[in-house]
């Protein structure tokens, strides 16, 4: 039932509506969507709100590669039937680095595989699961959303609807705060009853996306004296490559063909075929800097993904921490609401830090010998150059590599 609301201001003559969910999930990326596709599966009511279009969230370049472990879970879930059908699986990776190639067959020590397939995908195959299968309520175009009443059992969140200008307010149980870095869920948490980690580690990436095919059959590191180069495969057409830069570098600094000329040096190595080089449809520089929140949880409300923490996309374990996050938290919000069973959410927090402080861990390891080498410290390259050719001369070095590099293998 929507009737007018007392709990918030407006303008003169402007109207506004209250209405009841038990969950309101902020934010409809992977972990948003997630979540609210484990709650409709479990019959708990919920709305999805988004800021964005339907559009703009199905087609916005970002991660594309998923662990095996999260698509177990996906599938367990009824919602990994497309991704199983269209996702290209992989199962090695290459280093170059000292002019020559470098396989690392990481299936082959673990049994397991990464799944290249685009966020846009995977945001396309859950909003069509939520909204179109399952008839889950989301809202595009919301805007100046608030949260309400975070430590009372009668959590709020409010916005303004897109198309008649009202505030809106929606009565709930519980709140996830799904929004990623840029949202407000995050800030909803007062300063005193949260920390927050940072790290910058000073160093910018200019991330590209280009029309070509990718050059090889699978992911690349170049570790090169004149800073990292990455090539990571997102479909047979298109190609994500990755420069190291300056923090805060200007994209228009790298024209196409200073673009094309660093990564073919940043990737030579001796028999490696030639890059195929082709349009640029994205750049932009990322500057490599990571936070986690602690805790995760603050009365009502609950945060997962990018709102929560922030990996740099050194690892590619971004999309993956977030689905984390979903299943953790989904799964505890329907245990609560449909059996009273508080466990879940009450360990959420703990349980979900403790996977991406691992990942971070990682993420950092993993920075270092992807930068060592451009440091221009010569105690730095010969101790990265050390580490990476230890990767293919030690099975144990190879073999804790190959576990983080895919994440956990068993259950989230």
């Amino acid at each position: 039932m929507i009737s007018p609301s007392p709990h918030l201001n407006s303008a003169p003559g402007q109207r506004r509506t209250e209405e009841r969910r038990t969950v309101v999930v902020v934010g409809a990326g992977p972990a948003g969507l997630t979540v609210g596709n484990i709650l409709r599966a479990a019959s708990v009511d919920c709305v999805v709100l988004e800021t964005g279009s339907r559009q703009f969230i199905e087609t916005r370049p970002r991660a594309g590669v998923i662990e095996e472990w999260a698509v177990r879970e996906l599938d367990r879930r009824g919602l990994g039937e497309r991704l199983r059908q269209r996702a290209e699986p992989h199962s090695v990776c290459e280093f170059r680095f000292g002019g020559e190639r470098h396989r690392f067959p990481y299936a082959e020590l673990t049994g397991s595989h990464h799944h290249v397939y685009p966020q846009p995908l995977l945001v396309t195959d859950l909003v069509r699961e939520y909204a179109d299968v399952r008839g889950g309520d989301i809202r595009f175009g919301v805007r100046d959303v608030a949260l309400h009443d975070l430590d009372s059992e009668r959590p709020a969140v409010s916005y303004r609807c897109p198309e008649t200008g009202e505030r809106r307010l929606l009565r709930c149980d519980f709140v996830a705060g799904c929004d990623g870095a840029r949202g407000v869920t995050r800030d909803a948490i007062p300063a005193g009853q949260r920390r927050i980690a940072r790290q910058d580690d000073g160093i910018g990436w200019l991330a590209l996306l280009a029309e070509v095919p990718p050059s090889t059959d699978c992911v690349l590191f170049g570790v090169h004296p004149r800073g990292f180069a990455g090539q990571m495969p997102r479909s047979p057409g298109v190609t994500r490559f990755y420069l190291q830069c300056p923090p805060g570098d200007d994209p228009e600094n790298w024209s196409h063909d200073r673009v094309w000329t660093e990564l073919r040096a940043r990737l030579a190595a001796a028999g490696a075929p030639p890059l195929t080089e082709g349009r640029l449809i994205e750049k932009r520089v990322l500057d490599m800097h990571h936070y986690v929140v602690e805790p995760l949880a603050h009365g009502r409300l609950f945060l997962a993904g990018d709102a929560g923490h922030l990996v740099a996309p050194i690892a590619a374990k971004g999309m993956n921490l977030a689905l984390h996050d979903a299943f953790l938290l989904g799964d505890a919000l329907a245990a609560c609401v449909t059996r009273g069973d508080r466990d879940g959410l009450e360990g959420y927090s703990a349980a979900s830090l403790r996977r991406v402080w691992d990942y971070q861990e990682f993420s950092q390891w993993l920075s270092d010998i992807y930068h060592g080498v451009a440091s221009d410290d010569p105690f730095r390259t010969g101790t990265t150059l050390a580490r990476l050719r230890r990767l293919f001369t030690s099975p144990a070095a190879a073999a804790a590599f190959a576990e983080q590099y895919l994440g956990d293998a068993g259950a989230y």
